[in-house]
């Protein structure tokens, strides 16, 4: 099992979508960190506590962007995720609702 502290390990002022919207944006946390991480584990333990806040082009971007992309299905990512975030829990039903509404892009 993997623990990531989006805070500690990524940014405590994660934002943005793409990676042109900056270094600690959704599509470079979802490329340089979750996926690696998702890929060499089976369990990866997401802890959101600690930052500034979450936009939900960061979130969308870095969970829903895994299934659209077809890197991981929305079974396989209940599966292997464990997502905290004691500050705000709603933020954890957004993030499963980005999962599994995306759709795999053609």
């Amino acid at each position: 099992m993997a623990r990531i502290s989006i805070s500690k390990d990524f940014s405590e002022y994660p934002a943005g979508r793409y990676r042109v919207d900056g270094k600690y944006s959704g599509e470079v946390f979802r490329d340089d960190l979750l996926i690696p991480t998702l890929e060499k584990n089976d369990i990866v333990e997401i802890n959101f506590d600690g930052s500034m806040g979450y936009g939900s082009s960061f979130l969308e971007e870095a969970f829903g962007g895994l299934v659209r992309l077809k890197k991981f299905s929305k079974e396989i990512l209940h599966k292997k995720l464990r997502l905290s975030y004691k500050e705000d829990p709603f933020i954890i039903e957004e993030i499963w609702s980005y999962i599994d509404d995306a759709r795999t892009q053609v």
